[in-house]
């Protein structure tokens, strides 16, 4: 190997981020014991954050970011992995605290190594990446906290982000009611193309006044916003359901009470794919390889940019003016 591209993120001291796509050498690339030839990385929120001046999430610079990859291995000095292996990595310190995927060859920790399951291709696995990884997870949940499609509507909030449009497409494909909520009109069509039954705005998850308890209408939901959006779900989940939150675009504060949950016995589960356990990281794996697979619709939900297109790409994210998921094709 000789140089290769990566996207670096840098700063000196309080002077603003700079994004460029520059030339690495293997010496370079951060301690580890699995070498990894990068084929895709995608953008998340959090990457967005990364890029950004005060979005706390790198812990020192200069930074390559990209939360998660997938590539085939260069070297391993691990016994777990050998030339060739497919595998996946996402979450721990990736991109934060640790080189990560926005570059041609990545060297990790093998305890941060999935192999590819079965059924996944490795551009299929970064169309899931980090996002449909926490949307996966966050179904299971709801099915672990007993939310059956018998039980009717699940609301899934924030639907056209990542982590909204995989939640909705795989809940539609196993068999439940999907409400999808955005404030986006002109996504109707492609939120129903998801497998969304019906639509609401985001104003109607933000009323001016939150009742500790509302009119109960959701059997579950998924919620990547937070928030007092996250509020207004509690407030309106039916008796014994479920809602799994894994992120906060819409605030860190959830001004609710404790109504929801000794009255109407709700579950309030939180979603961690950063620290989230090796057994469980490959259960959650081999379902997206299998019945969470929404393989129909992986194109629908995914369009590929190159690494010079990344930076206008993780401003965008930021802004919420990206649909679904977006592939980085190193």
């Amino acid at each position: 190997m000789n140089s290769f591209k990566a996207l670096v993120v840098d700063k000196s001291g309080d002077e603003e981020v700079s994004v460029n796509v520059k030339e690495l050498q293997q010496d370079d690339l951060p301690a580890g014991d699995v070498l990894i030839k990068v084929h895709y990385s995608s953008v998340n929120f959090k990457d967005g954050l990364a890029a950004t001046k005060n979005g706390n999430i790198v812990s020192s610079y200069p930074m390559v970011p990209g939360i998660d990859l997938a590539g085939v291995v260069e070297s391993s000095d691990s016994s777990s992995f050998s030339k060739g292996d497919k595998v996946i990595v996402t979450s721990y310190d990736l991109g934060v605290d640790h080189f990560g995927g926005y570059s041609e060859y990545a060297r990790v920790p093998s305890e941060w190594v999935v192999p590819l399951p079965q059924g996944l291709s490795l551009k299929e696995a970064m169309i899931f990446g980090t996002a449909g990884f926490t949307a996966g997870l966050s179904v299971i949940r709801l099915q672990e906290e007993g939310v059956t499609p018998e039980d009717g509507p699940v609301l899934v909030s924030g639907a056209t982000g990542g982590v909204g449009s995989m939640a909705v497409a795989m809940l539609a494909k196993l068999g439940y009611e999907v409400v999808a909520s955005t404030g986006k009109e002109s996504e109707h069509n492609y939120l129903k193309e998801l497998g969304a039954s019906e639509i609401v705005s985001r104003e109607e998850l933000n009323p001016e006044k939150i009742r500790p308890l509302d009119k109960q209408r959701w059997a579950g939901a998924v919620d990547p916003v937070g928030g007092e959006t996250l509020s207004y779900i509690l407030s309106t989940v039916k008796y014994g359901g479920a809602v799994a939150v894994s992120g906060l675009t819409g605030g860190t504060k959830v001004p609710t009470s404790v109504f929801p949950f000794i009255l109407r016995g709700v579950n309030l589960v939180g979603i961690d794919s950063v620290h989230c356990p090796m057994e469980r990281r490959q259960n959650v794996w081999e379902r997206l390889a299998g019945d969470l697979k929404v393989e129909d619709l992986l194109e629908t939900i995914e369009e590929t940019i190159t690494l010079e297109e990344l930076p206008d790409t993780l401003s965008e994210i930021l802004q919420a003016k990206v649909r679904g998921r977006k592939v980085v094709e190193l």
